[in-house]
């Protein structure tokens, strides 16, 4: 196939891009931010937002990877119009021009109802897919680590200066973190499954884990000594309030913490990793395993 990866210059669509062409197939990359002429010739720049970047984008292809999110709101860079209305104009555009099989990058703990903006838009926006006619897939990921994420990579440098690594709340919701190999595996792998059109998966790691479990496996691996504190949800909330405003106004850069970010960790987050695994013959990748292999 000739596949379209919106969101390609990111930590999840780098991976993705290049175990898509392990399967065999062609990419085309898209992206926002880049320069074309350091990119290569796989990649087109255009928003996902522009009807006419998607045609061309799309332009001879036959599957689209829908990759584009934001965990953090800044400008007209909002939930709402990146992850629902983007999508919108992704089916538009697919079914203008004749491509059939869309694979859609949504969340674990998208759901109806669902108490965080973030997920209530990524359940809008899964909604469009699945009412598109599309030969769809739909994968949700839990917290996706690797060479280059925002999450355990981050916690790692903080702790080279910090004393302490903080927890919000009580740290007793149980998060499913997943390997990004495996995450790109499975995109790769459903583009030409018979059984994944139309179906839902789970994409989560072996080990259900608290967030003071996953710090200290970090400190475990990294070989550091540090606290982990918890910091009480109410001051956590007043304190993501101000970074939000001052990294809107200031700095026009996502907040580092968010209340949307909060109301998500009061929460589990696991699934059921089992149709994945078995579908696309994902290995199970133990935590303190998978963040050895970059952090080491």
């Amino acid at each position: 196939m000739k596949v379209l990866i919106t969101g390609a210059s990111g930590f999840v669509g780098r991976a993705v891009s290049e175990a898509v062409i392990r399967e065999g197939h062609s990419v085309r990359r898209m992206a926002r931010g880049i320069r074309l002429h350091d990119a290569g010739t796989d990649w087109v720049k255009g928003s996902v937002l522009c009807p006419e970047d998607l045609r061309q984008a799309l332009d001879g292809c036959d599957a689209v990877v829908h990759l584009v999110g934001i965990i953090g709101e800044v400008g007209d860079q909002t939930f709402e119009r990146v992850h629902h209305e983007a999508t919108v104009r992704v089916v538009e555009a697919a079914l203008a021009c004749g491509v059939r099989r869309m694979v859609h990058m949504s969340a674990l703990g998208t759901r109806p109802n669902a108490i965080s903006r973030y997920h209530q838009t990524k359940w809008a926006a899964e909604e469009v897919v699945m009412s598109s006619g599309l030969a769809w897939t739909v994968f949700r990921p839990s917290l996706i680590y690797g060479p280059g994420d925002g999450f355990v990579g981050l916690f790692a440098r903080m702790s080279r200066w910090s004393p302490v690594l903080p927890v919000i709340g009580r740290g007793t919701s149980m998060l499913q973190p997943v390997a990004v190999e495996c995450v790109a595996q499975a995109f790769a792998r459903s583009l030409d499954s018979k059984a994944a059109v139309g179906t839902t998966y789970d994409l989560c790691g072996p080990q259900r884990l608290t967030m003071p479990q996953i710090l200290r496996s970090i400190l475990q691996t990294t070989g550091r000594r540090r606290g982990v504190v918890r910091i009480p949800r109410g001051l956590a909330w007043v304190q993501a309030a101000i970074l939000e405003l001052l990294f809107a106004r200031l700095l026009h850069r996502v907040s580092p913490l968010s209340r949307d970010q909060i109301l998500m960790l009061e929460e589990d987050n696991v699934g059921d990793s089992g149709p994945a695994q078995r579908d696309f013959q994902l290995p199970s990748i133990p935590f303190a395993e998978g963040i050895r292999r970059f952090l080491v």
